[in-house]
């Protein structure tokens, strides 16, 4: 019930311009966003990567229905892949196509999606083209796999549950492709997703063991303890080396697992969110897990009692 009203609510943007004027919900969401600015996502990673996490930095934002936002969101991400050169950061950039002007024109997108990508090939980078609702999947796909034969370093998201997932993920790792394995986070019909947590959990191991057997460094992102160990023994199994595949976590959630994986001797991307449009992104991830929102509030109740 929670993790329905909580994705219900993303989508109400009467309520999104009420909830970002609030300095508490602001407070809760730079739990899990870096910062407003490419400077405050930079920041972050920089701090990340003295650690020894990878990142992948978006500029949050979808959806968008006017031309000039869509250039502008490229002109961002142009932007973060100039600063990652130029500050030398172990970091690749992700891109949601709707943000890009997919709902505008299917041209625009791909023309502002080829930008992105010639830039990010000159500079020796990567992309990874995130998914979004249903409605796109199929479109999200063909355009990645098109691309993806001029331009090698762009990847996919593919979610774990939706009922094509598993043609998919073959589809990928035979144009070699590479796919970020999430379970999905957006509110789906019984026709297209499996509506129980334990079918998407047993889609997920089964996706993540054609992914290390046959994919082209795949990354597992989950924060499911369950699932991880499940990851660590099938490569333990199979004799996969450490190198050959990471785990991808979200910025602010489950640092304990964070720190334990890279001390395993685990590759570990954090995502990195950043930007003023915040609230999508933080709907979602309470509907993930709403045991987040108690947990960011007694965080803050701590801090301020300590201060």
């Amino acid at each position: 019930m929670l993790r329905a009203s909580f994705l219900y609510l993303s989508h109400r943007r009467g309520l999104q311009r009420f909830v970002t004027r609030q300095r508490l919900t602001a407070s809760l969401a730079h739990r899990f966003v870096a910062g407003d600015r490419l400077d405050d996502a930079v920041q972050a990673v920089t701090k990340l990567n003295r650690r020894g996490w990878s990142a992948s930095l978006d500029h949050l934002g979808e959806n968008v229905s006017e031309e000039k936002a869509a250039r502008a969101a490229t002109d961002d991400y142009l932007a973060a892949f100039e600063r990652i050169a130029t500050e030398r950061l172990n970091a690749n950039v992700s891109v949601k196509l709707t943000q890009l002007g997919l709902d505008i024109s299917p041209d625009l997108c791909q023309e502002l999606l080829t930008r992105i990508l010639q830039r990010a090939q000159q500079l020796d980078n990567f992309v990874r083209i995130d998914m979004e609702g249903s409605a796109y999947t199929q479109r999200t796909l063909d355009l990645v796999l098109a691309m993806h034969q001029r331009y090698p370093n762009c990847g996919v998201v593919l979610q774990s549950y939706l009922y094509r997932t598993v043609d998919d993920v073959a589809r990928a790792n035979e144009a070699k492709v590479r796919v970020r394995l999430v379970k999905g986070a957006y509110h789906e019909p019984p026709e297209v997703a499996f509506p129980k947590k334990a079918d998407v959990d047993a889609k997920f191991a089964e996706e993540m063991q054609q992914l290390l057997l046959h994919g082209d460094y795949p990354a597992l992102a989950t924060h499911d303890d369950r699932l991880i160990e499940a990851t660590k023994q099938f490569a333990h199994e199979r004799h996969i080396p450490l190198d050959r595949f990471e785990f991808q976590m979200l910025y602010g959630i489950r640092r304990d697992l964070q720190v334990r994986l890279l001390r395993e001797g685990y590759r570990v991307r954090i995502y990195v969110p950043y930007g003023t449009e915040w609230y999508p992104y933080l709907m979602r991830r309470l509907a993930e897990r709403p045991a987040n929102l108690l947990f960011l509030i007694r965080s803050m109740i701590r801090e301020r009692r300590a201060a």
